[in-house]
């Protein structure tokens, strides 16, 4: 039984797709299939009931992966720990970035860590917040900048901003002389929305929901540049973090009638090692939050 066997299981299960598992690993699915077959017939076992269109386990393989997740989260967490022993001046930090904040909070700390730290690899992916949060619990993931608004207890949480969720609406529109945008202007606009994995869009979506709304989508989309093209355009309205919108020629901010705020930080996975190139990271956005707040105490 070859460790990269468990690896690729693991995947397929997560994805319950083995293309997407090959992928994600950036190996051919094919590699995928054979290394499954391998380890079910050195278990005598079927791990994966393939009668069912998508990939489903069988009670069998469930147990399986049960058993083998926490053994390779030790193993990882083992070759972090080893590694660091080994002193070496290298080091490699996987961050989840929605592109929100990945095109405008995460750039400014971004490039004053690389400066102190350039001995550093970072490996930027981005999702939404959603999907980042559940890449963070599987243990994909050193860190994600994400809206840590209702976190799971499983996450370490160190908050960083708070940001409003306003409308944006056509500079040129009926709406954007109005001072909040109610559910009756929001029930009869073309809507530009946030793909799926993002939590603004859950966000916004339950809170329509529960006044009966449901909104006419025209287009989705997570480049956050688009958006506010399509905004400026015409097409429709959209719903952004106030931080995106301080240069958005043709686009006007408009609050919500019930204020929508969340909160902005870094979250990791509580019970995982740290190592000295990730608690690095930690304790430089720490500083950079004590420098902020210092600085905004003596301009007080």
């Amino acid at each position: 039984m070859e460790l990269r066997q468990l690896e690729y299981f693991q995947m397929a299960s997560r994805l319950r797709n083995i293309t997407r598992a090959a992928e994600r690993l950036r190996v051919s699915q094919p590699n995928i299939t054979v290394a499954i077959k391998k380890l079910e017939a050195e278990l005598g076992i079927q791990l994966f009931d393939r009668s069912q269109k998508q990939l489903a386990l069988t009670p069998e393989g469930a147990v399986f992966l049960n058993r083998i997740e926490l053994a390779l989260r030790n193993i990882q967490d083992a070759v972090l720990e080893v590694n660091d022993y080994k002193q070496l001046q290298k080091g490699t930090i996987k961050i989840g970035i929605p592109p929100m904040m990945g095109a405008y909070l995460f750039p400014k700390i971004f490039s004053s860590f690389q400066k102190k730290y350039s001995h550093l690899d970072i490996y930027l992916h981005e999702e939404g917040s959603m999907s980042i949060r559940e890449q963070l619990e599987r243990d994909e993931l050193d860190f994600g900048i994400i809206i840590i608004s209702g976190a799971s207890h499983n996450l370490q949480l160190l908050p960083m901003t708070t940001s409003q969720i306003v409308a944006c609406v056509p500079a040129g529109s009926p709406l954007a002389d109005k001072e909040r945008l109610t559910k009756d202007d929001i029930a009869t606009a073309n809507v530009i929305m946030l793909k799926e994995g993002s939590f603004l869009r859950q966000t916004i979506l339950g809170k329509l929901k529960e006044q009966s709304i449901t909104p006419n989508i025209v287009l989705e989309s997570n480049q956050v540049v688009t958006i506010k093209g399509l905004v400026a355009s015409g097409v429709g309205i959209s719903f952004l973090l106030d931080m995106v919108l301080e240069d958005a020629p043709g686009v006007k901010a408009i609050p919500l009638e019930e204020p929508l705020f969340v909160d902005v930080g870094l979250a990791w996975k509580k019970d995982r090692y740290i190592s000295k190139a990730a608690q690095s990271f930690i304790d430089f956005c720490r500083d950079t939050l004590r420098k902020r707040e210092s600085g905004n105490n003596a301009a007080q």
